[in-house]
């Protein structure tokens, strides 16, 4: 249960994606924005587009650590009629990530990859945002082994299994302390298909389905709602709740120039839909306290639209890039609170690989994710006033080895 409510909070964590998606994975990806489909090249075609593994194929291992900072959100406005004007603690994270292709064998292909596809954390330390969010934090792990198969000269199919592990924390501060702790297992699939008719276009499609974290764990709630979780504890014992990590279609073309600069776009759609409610489950009745932490909660969420742009110039052993996206909000108006303040955003970003020789290449990605303020006027839960500066800033060093 703690998993799922984590899983809430995070996107209000997740400021460079939409939601508590994370798009960025590798080095490449970084650097384009995630305009990274139809062009997907390196050993992170595995993961974010299988298909390519057979066009375009490169036995290569790419390991990747990336750098993730998190300012404070502000908030100023009113709550229930009382006046606020809080921040949110600042963040910062280390996410791994490792990308392998395998040999061919014949017409085939495998992959693997480790990301982390969503997650990260938000806390609040000043009421009123603590009756939401004490503290919500998600990490969410996905292994994604892939194969691809090379159909004719032009055109590859791929696909894979998505195994997805998260856990997570959720503590809030309202009529009672709650202190939730879950984790799990979950599974889903993605697919991919390249078109590349010669030497110079590139379309791709890539889709993965949505994987409901089904948190299970263990809650504890205490009255009165002491900061140090103590007083009489009300409940004990199990608990559960499931959230979705949604479905994503991207459509990507990519066109190389005779000067070795190669431009993608890349259009997603995320199926937020799926996320109609946060629905906690308990073994046992929790009495008066059923209306704050037991009765579902409406989330309704809105599928998003996602742009992006990324341009690639090669010149000699340097590979240089840049990317620009537009991200939209699934969060409503209606039903967002301190566990979300999430917000449409601009990413930039840009990076460079250099190719020590024919086999070792390394290289660094930097990019920043910038919320657009946002005005909620008395919304169902009461929340008048304004969400902004809200920031995202990501490095990331990467090293590959080509076999």
């Amino acid at each position: 249960m703690n998993k799922l409510a984590l899983i809430s909070l995070v996107a209000s964590a997740t400021l460079f994606g939409g939601g508590y998606k994370i798009p960025e994975n590798s080095l490449n990806s970084m650097a384009l924005s995630a305009a990274y489909v139809a062009n997907a090249h390196g050993a992170d075609a595995a993961y974010y587009n299988p298909a390519n593994m057979a066009l375009a194929h490169a036995y290569a291992l790419e390991v990747d650590m990336t750098y993730i900072g998190l300012s404070g959100i502000d908030f100023v406005g009113k709550v229930a009629g009382s006046k606020a004007s809080i921040s949110s603690e600042t963040e910062s994270f280390l996410v791994p990530s490792l990308h392998y292709v395998s040999p061919k064998i014949g017409d085939s292909v495998f992959g693997f990859s480790i990301v982390v596809p969503g997650g990260l954390s938000k806390r609040w330390n000043d009421q009123p945002a603590q009756g939401y969010a004490k503290e919500f934090t998600l990490q969410v792990v996905e292994l994604n082994p892939t194969v691809a198969y090379r159909v004719n000269e032009c055109l590859s199919v791929g696909g894979g299994v998505r195994l997805v592990h998260s856990s997570g924390i959720v503590q809030s501060q309202s009529v009672a302390s709650r202190d939730l702790e879950g984790e799990s297992w979950d599974f889903g699939y993605n697919l991919a298909l390249t078109y590349q008719p010669n030497a110079q276009l590139a379309l791709a499609a890539t889709y993965r389905s949505n994987v409901d974290l089904t948190e299970v764990g263990e809650a504890k709630i205490y009255f009165p709602d002491n900061a140090d979780f103590s007083g009489t504890k009300i409940y004990d014992g199990d608990a559960e709740v499931s959230v979705p990590l949604p479905a994503t279609l991207a459509l990507s073309a990519a066109y190389t120039f005779e000067n070795q600069t190669t431009l993608e776009f890349v259009y997603e759609r995320a199926f937020w839909s799926a996320y109609e409610e946060l629905d906690f489950g308990y073994e046992a009745s929790l009495g008066s306290l059923k209306g704050s932490f037991d009765d579902p909660i409406a989330k309704d969420w809105d599928d998003t639209n996602t742009l992006r742009l990324g341009v690639t110039q090669l010149y000699k052993e340097w590979t240089v890039m840049a990317g620009l996206a537009y991200d939209e909000s699934p969060v409503p108006e209606r039903s967002l609170n301190f566990e979300l303040p999430d917000s449409d955003a601009w990413i930039a970003s840009m990076g460079a690989r250099y190719a020590y020789d024919a086999h070792w290449s390394v290289g660094a990605a930097a990019l920043v994710d910038i919320k657009q303020e946002r005005r909620i006027d008395d919304n169902e839960i009461g929340i008048a006033g304004d969400f902004k500066n809200g920031r995202a800033y990501l490095v990331t060093l990467g090293v590959e080895y080509r076999f």
